[in-house]
């Protein structure tokens, strides 16, 4: 398999140097040259089992020992399903993608991706720096998926004072030589900027080695497929999925999952008060407004950087267009498509709804008294969004549990009267010592500390 640029002017490239890469030299993000057909699932097959044969076509022979890894990534998980499908209401269920060790949906990729880079750089005898952006999880799960690897050194951004407690603590209290973690005083999406700025700086770049871990990454969205494909295994077709959605990239791996020939019907995109994807797929209003905090600071975004690789396939992958369409967007703030692209590909797959914090408590504070599930905020914008929509299949939903409610216990707290507690491997989460470094919300300050803090 190959990958190209979505903005067209970057060189094709194999997996192991997407992997590496992240970010295309061109600014744009990598896709296959074309969408393999699922293999039909085995008898009895293992998560692990599943995932290395849904993901063999994208990696091709470029990671040896692709089953082997997958082994040892899931062998992490706390279920023994990986992912199990637990029921909330008729025909609705929410799959936990939580079980992973940093307890957030961003485990499954990142500990397998970990593990990728550990093994492709120790074939080259390289070493990498990663830099990321997080809006919460991703960040906790990337340090979890690398810190024991030799060959990496991580730094990871995230907005100071616009994560939960846990969120945070997770990402300091990891003492481990190859990891720094920054507060930058300002939003995801100014720390997601400034990655894509180091990344489009090239000497920086290269002087670095930069890679990433966020879902720019091809890997990552790679290995989000696999549970859409195991969902609609269980529960055969079709499968409606709803997604609580801020940077796309998950719900990315759903229409993903349909392309290859998954049997889904619809995904839901469910938005919090940050609703600008809501506006899209409903009005084709993609404009900006400012970052509202909210109970699912996972999803405060207005910039979501994987919606460029839909756009992609919108525009009939012509990268030359794509890139034009996404410097208006960043120029004005607007960006619309055309009726027959919405037509041929958004009317007929995508769905969206927004559920703001007053409507997350209330579905916590239901849901929990109706089943005695306790959801987490992102997950509740997920069940709200299903609540809301009528015009939906026959067939089941899943909404995917993206977070383990003890990651914001006091939204859960608020809505129940029920504090979650943490499990037994992160109990002594609060009593443990953080380190991190405050800084300004200034490229330049932000290069020099990557430059200079492992060399």
């Amino acid at each position: 398999m190959r990958y190209v640029s979505t903005r067209g002017q970057a060189p094709e490239l194999g997996f192991a140097n997407v992997l590496l890469a992240g970010l295309a030299n061109d600014g744009g993000l990598y896709v296959p040259t074309e969408w393999p057909t699922l293999p039909a699932a085995r008898p009895g097959m293992s998560y692990a089992e599943r995932a290395a044969q849904v993901m063999a076509p994208f990696v091709g022979d470029d990671v040896l020992g692709l089953q082997q890894l997958c082994v040892e990534a899931y062998s992490t998980f706390a279920h023994r399903a990986t992912v199990p499908l637990v029921q909330i209401d008729d025909g609705h269920f929410v799959q936990e993608l939580f079980h992973g060790p940093t307890l957030a949906f961003k485990d499954v990729a990142l500990q397998l991706v970990g593990r990728m880079f550990d093994t492709v750089l120790r074939e080259r005898g390289q070493r990498v720096t990663i830099v990321g952006a997080t809006s919460g999880d991703t960040g906790s799960a990337a340090i979890d998926g690398v810190k024991a690897c030799s060959n990496v050194d991580i730094v990871i951004l995230y907005p100071h004072g616009r994560t939960s407690d846990v969120q945070r603590k997770q990402m300091t209290t990891v003492h481990a030589p190859n990891v720094r973690v920054v507060a930058v005083e300002g939003t995801f999406d100014d720390c997601q900027d400034m990655v894509k700025a180091m990344f489009n700086d090239a000497p920086f770049r290269d002087q670095m080695g930069l890679s990433a871990v966020n879902s720019i990454n091809w890997a990552r969205v790679m290995a989000q497929v696999v549970y859409y494909v195991t969902a609609t295994d269980v529960l055969r077709g079709p499968v409606d999925f709803c997604v609580p959605t801020g940077n796309f990239g998950n719900v990315l791996s759903g229409w993903i999952a349909k392309r290859m020939g998954a049997p889904i019907d619809r995904l839901v995109v469910a938005s919090n008060a940050n609703d600008i994807l809501t506006r899209f797929f409903r009005d084709n209003d993609m404009s900006t407004a400012p970052v509202v905090p909210s109970l699912s600071p996972s999803m405060d975004i207005q910039v979501s950087s994987n919606f460029e690789r839909l756009l992609f396939e919108m525009n009939d992958r012509d990268g030359g267009a794509t890139a034009d369409q996404l410097q208006r967007f960043r120029a004005t703030g607007r960006l619309a498509v055309e009726p027959d692209q919405r037509a041929e590909f958004l009317e007929h797959t995508f769905l969206s709804a927004r559920v703001d914090d007053a409507g997350t408590l209330d579905v916590m504070r239901r849901t929990y008294e109706a089943s005695g599930m306790l959801l987490d905020p992102h997950t509740a914008v997920g069940v709200g969004a299903v609540e809301q929509l009528t015009h939906l299949g026959a067939g089941p939903m899943v909404t995917l549990g993206t977070a383990h409610p003890a990651k914001f216990p006091d939204a859960v707290e608020k809505a129940t009267g029920v504090r979650p507690p943490l499990p037994p491997h992160l109990a002594d989460l609060f009593d443990r010592e953080e380190h991190f470094t405050v800084l300004p919300n200034d490229l330049a300050v932000v290069k020099q500390f990557v430059a200079t803090t492992f060399r």
